[in-house]
């Protein structure tokens, strides 16, 4: 199992972008030498909260600062911006970073940001997929483009000058393109067989009940038997939220109370998916549960792993036994409430926590 990172971000929306832009860099650095061995960073464009508008101009400025850690965005939401410009956005970002990079793509969650780009209430999942089509064609392609959906168009044929280069997109560094992720939230998720059989691979979300994350794996088995792959949990990514102190005290106080950043976290997501976005079945196994029951200090407890070394390790592996066998085990990186204990926790994961994990699965 490898250890990767992944940051919504999300951070208290009083703090300033500058100096959260500043942590949030300081985190994937500290991953990248720490042996993390890829770092995941999504964006919104609405959200005081999130405050990362875009994915692919945060990670181009650590292009040249990370050595080994592969970078992705997670995700780049595509029905917020032109098949063109995420084309060669991403492809110049490929090249910076000479492939180490991952592409990872959604419809986008965040309903103010799907009504200020004026696709709220509309078939989001279709100009998701008209865009992602088209971007691979531009990439596959040359100029001049004649491309012509329901949503985009995208052209050069009245204006290409072959000679000269222009009229034509970047193509990636990585070919025929960087590999591409998708993001899985909901419990049996089609989506995920729908990637599967494009080739894609599946994040399961740090906000999911185990048994929810277990949905996911039968549906990517699926997708990969319809176009005769063969399923490797090798390509399965998760996301947990987790953290690691040297005292249980502190452990509980910062990673599971109302005091610490973690509680802070799952009561912005219970805002947004139960007070609003009407998906409180994510946090329940039984459907008649009530909603009010779905507080944050109810989701904190149930999702957030919080511990000494030891503990944690356990709580990871209980939680992949329920969850089954995956190649990726993603930390997500929260709000640096206390900057020293955001460091020691992640320092922790990578160099106690993940060899006892590694060494309890080999044993089994």
């Amino acid at each position: 199992m490898k250890l990767g990172t992944f940051m919504m971000p999300l951070h208290p929306p009083k703090r300033q972008p500058w100096e959260t832009y500043v942590e949030d860099r300081e985190a994937i650095l500290l991953a990248d030498k720490l042996g993390y061995r890829e770092a995941l960073v999504g964006e919104h464009v609405t959200d005081l909260a999130e405050n990362v508008t875009s994915c692919c101009m945060f990670l181009a400025s650590l292009a040249h600062e990370t050595k080994q850690i592969v970078l992705g965005t997670g995700t780049v939401n595509m029905p917020n911006s032109h098949p063109a410009a995420i084309a060669a956005q991403v492809a110049m970002l490929d090249h910076m970073l000479k492939g180490r990079f991952i592409m990872g793509i959604s419809p986008g969650g965040l309903m103010s940001d799907a009504e200020v780009f004026g696709n709220y209430q509309k078939d989001r999942n279709a100009i998701f997929l008209e865009s992602i089509n088209m971007v691979l064609d531009i990439w596959k392609g040359e100029g001049p483009y004649e491309l012509k959906g329901n949503f985009f168009e995208v052209t050069t044929k009245k204006t290409m000058i072959p000679e000269i280069g222009q009229g034509t997109i970047l193509k990636p560094y990585q070919k025929p393109h960087p590999p591409i992720v998708v993001t899985a939230v909901a419990p049996h998720s089609k989506g995920v067989t729908e990637a599967a059989k494009r080739g894609w691979t599946p994040i399961s979300a740090n906000f999911l009940l185990p048994e929810w994350v277990a949905s996911h794996w039968p549906r990517y088995q699926e997708g990969c038997i319809a176009i005769n792959k063969k399923p490797d949990p090798a390509d399965w990514r998760v996301a947990k939220s987790i953290f690691v102190a040297d005292d249980d005290k502190v452990a509980e106080r910062y990673g599971r109370s109302a005091e610490g950043p973690y509680h802070f976290y799952f009561k912005q997501l219970v805002r947004k998916l139960v007070g609003f976005g009407g998906r409180s079945n994510l946090f329940k196994l039984d459907q008649n549960q009530p909603d009010s029951e779905i507080t944050p200090d109810y989701v904190t407890k149930k999702l957030v792993i919080a511990g000494t070394v030891n503990s944690v390790v356990d709580q990871i592996l209980a939680f992949r036994e329920t969850t089954g066998d995956f190649g990726t085990l993603l930390y997500p990186c929260h709000d640096w409430l206390d900057p020293a204990l955001g460091r020691r926790s992640m320092q922790l994961m990578a160099e106690q926590v993940m060899p006892k994990v590694k060494a309890a699965l080999q044993g089994r």
